[in-house]
């Protein structure tokens, strides 16, 4: 195999050949092949001796990625924006292409280049793309004096950023749009969401920077663990609010992790877990509620959880191995925890919860053999009796959490 950087990959602005590198402009200069969008290509001044070969990117780019590994060996040059590996096509191409036969050398990222004009601090900020993306992700990232900053697919994008604002509330949100940054052509934008719609049309290539301010009315959710109930779109099947805080904090999710949900229900557990941090997963496996899930996954800002409509165990079978497991329904269906614990990874974390006797009788026989801890969880509301408050109790909840050595 090819071991020598035979593919570079170059961050470049708006301000074009003039704000690389001496470095980056040799490397352009020595590639045999060029592979970039149709405006970055554009960069480039045609010499009349000029023989390389120019690859603009297809849609979708599989093909033209397929195109450059089949060039491994030759000297080939990917024009990309601003940071190559932030939101971008260095990322997709390391996942093809060992960084050993890769140079990446980026240039300020659009990000930093808001930060700059804004006095924004960018470690303070939450970052995110819309390009290629469901505009759903935002909702997760919606809260009280967020500063978020955004990339845009298109000139449509900062209505559809303002409109999420709306729904939730955050009307009073201050939003600006920075077009063409860095470049000859750079203009910068500056509205409350309440004023949004008086703006003129905004320029394909842009940028949103948000700062969240709630209306007085605004529904807040935190991204800590417990949402309340009436978050939820269900019809009873809902794991509810405190235990499904203890059961999140016994599965402990950590960033790039997989769960499986099974018997997901409404898909709370796995939606939690997913907002836990941008880049956990979820699968959730329901038989019946598929439809409340995704209306969940997506008013709570994890569209990418994905739903398996089926039975356990069968629907299990070919799923990618999960770092944690939560069994909230068909714990006394044969096969299920089987299943589950032979797919589960070593060291991975399983829960199960159960509010039968039966369930109870299964969860202590896996206690037995396969060790771990039994737990019940009795929560009481207070709730009107006449005219004075008392207690309700809700019914126990008995759980079981294990560590697959």
């Amino acid at each position: 195999m090819t071991s020598h950087k035979w593919l570079t990959v170059i961050g470049i602005g708006e301000d074009g050949l003039s704000g690389l590198s001496a470095a980056a402009r040799s490397l352009i200069d020595y590639a045999e092949v060029l592979v970039g969008g149709d405006r970055h290509l554009a960069m480039l001044p045609e010499l009349p001796d000029d023989r390389r070969s120019r690859l603009v990117w297809a849609s979708p780019i599989e093909s033209t990625l397929q195109q450059i590994i089949s060039l491994r060996g030759r000297s080939v040059c990917v024009l990309a924006s601003g940071d190559p590996l932030w939101f971008g096509i260095g990322t997709t191409l390391l996942k093809r292409i060992p960084i050993e036969e890769v140079a990446i050398i980026p240039s300020p990222s659009t990000f930093s280049l808001i930060c700059a004009r804004l006095g924004w601090s960018l470690n303070e900020v939450e970052t995110l793309s819309l390009c290629g993306r469901p505009a759903s992700i935002l909702q997760s990232c919606i809260y009280p004096n967020a500063k978020l900053l955004i990339l845009s697919s298109g000139k449509d994008t900062p209505q559809i950023v303002a409109k999420a604002l709306c729904d939730r509330q955050f009307s009073n949100s201050k939003i600006t749009v920075l077009e063409h940054l860095n470049g000859t052509k750079e203009r910068i934008i500056s509205s409350t969401v309440n004023q949004f719609e008086n703006l003129p049309e905004f320029a394909d290539l842009n940028a949103i920077a948000v700062e969240c301010i709630p209306n007085p009315e605004a529904k807040v959710f935190s991204r800590i663990v417990g949402l309340p109930d009436d978050a939820f779109y269900h019809d009873g099947q809902l794991t509810k609010r405190e235990v499904r805080a203890i059961t999140l904090s016994t599965l402990a999710p950590n960033a790039g992790e997989l769960l499986w949900d099974v018997g997901a229900g409404c898909g709370s557990i796995g939606i939690e877990w997913m907002r836990s941090h941008p880049r956990c997963q979820a699968i959730a496996i329901e038989k019946s509620r598929t439809h409340f899930i995704a209306e969940n996954a997506i008013a709570l800002g994890t569209p990418n959880l994905k739903i398996i409509e089926g039975k356990a165990p069968e629907a299990l079978q070919g799923l990618p191995t999960p770092d944690a497991i939560f069994i909230g329904g068909g714990a006394t269906i044969p096969d299920v925890f089987e299943t589950c614990w032979q797919s589960l990874r070593s060291q991975g974390r399983l829960v199960a919860n159960v509010v039968t006797l039966e369930g109870e009788q299964k969860l202590f026989q896996w206690q037995q053999k396969y060790g771990g801890t039994l737990t019940q969880i009795s929560i009481s509301r207070a709730e009107a009796i006449g005219t004075f408050l008392g207690w309700k109790p809700m019914r126990p909840v008995t759980q079981w959490q294990v560590i697959k050595t």
